[in-house]
């Protein structure tokens, strides 16, 4: 079947038909040919810091299945900021010129890449995955944590609490890694602030405790984010989307919940946030949590709607169909997969031929295409 002949589908003719997952979206100065984004993943892969082999190419298969953008997984700010001691930092100039080789290969396929900014705070300095302990010791490259108050994590080390000039540093911090990321080449900055780290340890009253400017009342908790999200903002060129990945809820009644969620939303798009990367949970081990397909969708819809701001949905989203209905329906801008890109690092393409939408191909995967 020739390019000019005309497909069926559900009812539309093939030059009609708008895969609303395969439209263009365009945040300040970038525009993303498709809305089907790779999430963040930790890989536990890097030395001392650094990327290496592994992530060129992990994330070079992805670059290589047609996303609108990959987001690099969650990037210390500084070297406590990691989460194991395998986690990637972009504390200097050289950890962040290693970024450059898969920034340009994603480039070359016409693929936005961003960056999730961040300090895991009292859930750092574990030991990588399938070690007989968690956390690392000094010997194993390990540190001593921090966080809003000396309140353990479930079976991690007790942080410490930090000052306020350390947390003014920290914001320098932030604002600092932002930059080295925009130089290298990264076309979106994200500030995660989710899953009980650093930042969402500040927001959550189930882990801050403090008395002073930075705990108390929802004004004082989401201070450090604020701070930070402006610090960044302010860094960045006026082009460069920024989008912040929040937890909406800890799924308990004490907790930080979707009103709060939707309140912070506000306050950061006042900052000049493009778009809030909605997650929940990751505060409390043993959340009650019913972790059905799009189980999280709802909490980007209500703060797309009463915020007004751009959303991304993400979790237990793996089907085209299930991605198409959420973006027709407006229940989100853009979706985040994780498992699904794990198991088809070209889930985009795939979704494209399932919805029976054409997209390019890279050359030398063209052979592969079914739609012809």
């Amino acid at each position: 079947m020739s390019e000019s002949q005309v497909f069926i589908i559900v009812g539309k003719d093939y030059n009609a038909f708008m895969s609303k997952l395969f439209e263009p979206l365009t945040l300040r100065s970038v525009t993303f040919t498709n809305r089907a984004w790779v999430s963040p993943m930790c890989q536990y892969s890097a030395v001392d810091g650094f990327v290496g082999q592994w992530h060129r190419v992990h994330l070079g298969a992805f670059a290589t299945g047609g996303p609108g953008l990959i987001m690099v997984e969650a990037t210390g700010v500084v070297p406590e900021g990691r989460i194991s001691v395998a986690c990637p930092s972009i504390e200097d100039d050289a950890h962040a010129q290693a970024f450059t080789s898969i920034i340009d290969f994603a480039h070359e396929h016409n693929v936005k890449m961003g960056i999730q900014l961040a300090h895991a705070g009292r859930k750092a300095s574990t030991t990588k995955p399938g070690s007989d302990h968690l956390m690392a010791t000094l010997n194993e490259g390990g540190w001593q944590s921090v966080g809003a108050s000396p309140i353990a994590f479930h079976g991690y080390m007790e942080p410490h609490e930090l000052t306020i000039p350390e947390i003014k540093e920290l914001v320098k911090s932030f604002a600092a890694a932002a930059v080295r990321a925009v130089n290298v080449g990264f076309d979106v900055i994200e500030i995660h602030a989710a899953h009980g780290y650093l930042l969402h340890s500040f927001y959550s009253p189930l882990s801050n405790k403090r008395s002073d400017e930075y705990g108390g009342d929802f004004a004082g908790r989401t201070r450090f984010l604020l701070e930070t999200t402006k610090a960044v903002r302010d860094a960045i060129p006026d082009g460069t989307p920024l989008f912040v990945r929040i937890s909406a809820t800890d799924w308990v009644d004490d907790g930080w919940n979707l009103v709060d969620s939707i309140e912070l939303s506000s306050q950061l798009k006042s900052l000049g946030v493009d778009l809030i990367d909605v997650s929940t949970g990751g505060n409390l081990h043993n959340a009650p949590i019913k972790a059905t397909p799009g189980f999280q969708v709802p909490f980007a819809t209500a703060i797309r709607t009463e915020v007004g701001i751009p959303t991304s949905a993400v979790g237990l989203i793996t089907e085209p169909e299930q991605a198409e209905h959420i973006l027709e329906t407006n229940e989100a801008d853009a979706i985040f997969l994780a498992r699904a890109m794990l198991r088809n690092p070209r889930w985009a393409l795939y979704a494209a031929e399932k919805l029976g939408i054409k997209i390019p191909w890279p050359t030398q995967l063209e052979r592969g295409r079914t739609l012809n």
